[in-house]
């Protein structure tokens, strides 16, 4: 239960650090979404503080402290878009760790403290979070992007690594893998068009279906199947070219492919589990499992076409 108890006051504490922080780089109507944001979560974390007896527990550890001024250089970066997503994100992680907290002691004490601060979590600081007047990015949309160039960074990694098994020449494999590359986002973007293409269509003939039984419809934006193809599109070359471009460079082995490839990764997992809500850690190690084992079967097939076909460049 200790560290449970630390767990929730240190990450109120980093929520009211972040808002405040926010608040210095914000403008508008999204200033006063975060100094309401900030009263609330201000309570919060004088409550857990009295909850658990931990009132001298003022300060954040490394971890959290670095994640701070990540985000709060982020936000400075890309402005009221930015701080939108982190928000959204910020309320997703919360929801999600306080319904598992809630769901293992609600039987208990703290089952009690922790459905009051679901309440606020629904029912305030949601309204506030998602009815922002400022501009929006979509996190479903960022979500795509950063999916997209995880498969193509993983896909290509794992071909250009069976290319340098099998050929051993830069050139060939800086050929194959662009020709790959190229494929894939051809494909992935080919996909998603269709699919989006489809949803939308079933959306629409569900809503003329409603209306001639004169049911209500709501009113709800569709995506546009070209935007959500140039989405995927490029976000798979983006991540594509990661493994492509140290051998454009001159690296004529493997081993600078999978250095920068695997920065890319953590980075691209870290990220997108933030945005999801996951814990960033657990997606940080399957993804680097799943590209690992990639890497070595591709690797592997590679040699083996090499020794039983006679590939040769």
């Amino acid at each position: 239960m200790s560290s449970l108890a630390r767990q929730l006051v240190l990450d109120e504490i980093f929520d009211l650090a972040l808002y405040r922080a926010l608040r210095e780089v914000a403008q508008g109507p999204l200033r006063d979404v975060l100094d309401e944001l900030i009263a609330v979560e201000t309570q919060h974390v004088a409550y857990w503080q009295r909850f658990f007896a931990l009132e001298k527990l003022t300060r954040l550890d490394l971890g959290r402290r670095l994640k701070l001024r990540l985000l709060t250089a982020t936000c400075r970066l890309f402005g009221a878009g930015a701080i939108q997503v982190v928000l959204e994100a910020i309320e997703v992680h919360g929801v999600r760790k306080y319904l598992r907290v809630w769901k293992r002691f609600q039987d208990h004490p703290l089952g009690g403290a922790v459905r009051g601060i679901l309440e606020d979590e629904f029912k305030h600081e949601d309204m506030l979070v998602t009815g922002a007047a400022e501009r929006r990015i979509n996190p479903e949309k960022v979500r795509n992007v950063f999916l997209g160039l995880n498969d193509g960074l993983v896909e290509i990694l794992g071909a250009v690594s069976g290319f340098f098994a099998a050929f051993g020449n830069p050139i060939a494999v800086l050929a194959a893998g662009l020709t790959v590359a190229v494929a894939g986002a051809l494909s992935m973007a080919a996909g998603a068009y269709i699919a989006t293409g489809s949803e939308t269509e079933v959306r629409a003939t569900e809503d003329e279906r409603r209306r001639f039984l004169g049911e209500a419809v709501a009113a709800r934006a569709s995506e546009s199947p070209l935007a959500s193809a140039l989405v995927v599109g490029v976000g798979y070359i983006a991540g594509a070219l990661v493994p492509v471009v140290p051998v454009l460079f001159g690296a004529r082995s493997m081993l600078p492919t999978v250095l920068a490839a695997g920065v890319v990764i953590v980075a691209v997992s870290a990220v997108v589990a933030f945005l999801s809500g996951m814990d960033v850690r657990r997606r940080i190690a399957l993804n680097v499992a799943v590209t690992g084992i990639a890497v070595v079967v591709t690797y592997g097939i590679g040699l083996v076409a090499k020794a039983a076909l006679g590939v040769s460049v």
